[in-house]
């Protein structure tokens, strides 16, 4: 009998993972990983780890099965919370669920679970795991899209190595989510009706200014509005309307000059600010509501536009440092990059799938991502997922 260990959050996703696993005949154990234990930035009313462990527990008993707690907080601070802090420092918005997939769930967790004897790890993920094989007849592991559209969070696993994908399942990945609730209510499970969770992984909502002010100190600066009508800007929205498609990517330094703007406002530190943020600028006044076009941490700037319209929210693509690129599929790398396939995209989670053209910039040392259609608030130090189909094959981190 196989033995899979589920990563038990307390919610209702993972609950079904692990009922639909001992149906399947698997011997099957929960664990709980305890990832934070800092309540000052926790929104505790929001999501308490202890009552998650407790609905884990319970949904054990209620499946007969062994379970225990964890507590992984110090490897989180270290892979997850200090990488945090380092890229808002840096300017750049980091995406702690894709890292916590990549440095806890299947790696930390995953070797913890090889020590209980397991021969798979499961999560309560909505994606799916195919197999192939390449040229040379080796099996190679693919990373597919949910079968709920709405549901479908290969995004969040789009670091995953082959290693980590043969040792995975995703026993929810072809259900849809209304199934799902279903599934548990059938069988009496106490999550089945309860809420999903938001927030940081296994740790719930946070407070992301006090998270934040915890080592990114407070430092004054001026916030600038960007002209809508500046030379620069229009030239761009020129290059914008024309849907030519695939615009050199080098347009994204042309969508406004710095020296169009003029200072409106003062800030709080240009870390504590993101690429497309509307929310949290506390700037009244202006016929169209203000976003963040662009940050300068070295000089502690922000830029801002009026109209979520505004060309300095657009990008005809993106770059992704060689050493920060991640192949899924590295059978397909020659394929891929002699432009043999029809590739898709997205920058973050839900965003709908647009044409992408991939190619390797050897003097620059990294990936270029072209679009086929200008995309809005491409951030650094988010990821991109490249897709073949509904499978992931590529990923980066977004440079700044």
């Amino acid at each position: 009998m196989k033995r899979v260990v589920v990563g038990m959050s307390g919610g209702v996703d993972s609950s079904v993972a692990a009922l639909l696993l001992k149906q399947q005949g698997f011997e099957v154990i929960g664990l709980f990983m305890r990832n934070w234990n800092d309540a000052a930035v926790t929104l505790e009313d929001e999501c308490p780890w202890i009552d998650d462990s407790r609905d884990a527990m319970m949904v054990a008993e209620q499946l007969g099965i062994p379970f225990q707690v964890i507590d992984l907080s110090e490897i989180y601070k270290e892979k997850i919370v200090d990488y945090m802090f380092a890229e808002y420092e840096r300017g750049r918005t980091p995406n702690p669920d894709v890292l916590c997939n990549r440095e806890i769930k299947f790696d930390v967790f995953l070797k913890e679970a090889l020590k209980l004897g397991a021969d798979f790890v499961a999560t309560g993920h909505y994606v799916r795991k195919g197999e192939t094989v390449d040229s040379s007849g080796e099996i190679v592991y693919q990373l597919l899209g949910g079968m709920d559209p709405n549901k479908d969070q290969s995004y969040f696993l789009c670091q995953l190595n082959q290693f980590q994908l043969s040792r995975a399942l995703f026993p929810i990945g072809e259900l849809q989510k209304a199934e799902v609730r279903k599934i548990a209510e059938e069988n009496g499970l106490v999550t089945a009706a309860k809420k999903d969770s938001q927030g940081l992984c296994f740790i719930g909502k946070v407070s992301l200014p006090d998270f934040l002010q915890q080592k990114l100190a407070i430092k004054s600066g001026d916030i600038i509005e960007i002209d809508r009508e500046g030379a620069a800007s229009k030239h761009f929205k020129e290059l914008l309307d024309s849907k030519s498609g695939f615009l050199d990517p080098t347009l994204w330094l042309s969508r406004f000059q710095r020296t169009d703007g003029k200072v409106i406002a003062r800030h709080q530190g240009a870390h504590f600010y993101t690429r497309g943020q509307r929310r949290g600028l506390q700037i009244g006044g202006k016929p169209l509501p203000l976003f963040v076009l662009d940050i300068d941490t070295e000089n502690n700037l922000v830029y801002v536009g009026q109209g979520e319209d505004h060309v300095g929210l657009y990008a005809a693509g993106l770059f992704i440092h060689e050493d920060e690129a991640h192949w899924v599929r590295l059978d397909l790398k020659e394929a891929v990059l002699s432009g043999d396939l029809l590739l898709k995209a997205r920058i973050r989670y839900r965003q709908a799938l647009f044409e992408v053209k991939l190619s390797f910039d050897s003097e620059l040392k990294g990936y270029q991502v072209l679009f086929e259609f200008p995309q809005k608030a491409v951030t650094p130090g988010q990821f991109a997922a490249v897709y073949f189909a509904d499978e992931i094959i590529f990923s980066g981190v977004i440079s700044d």
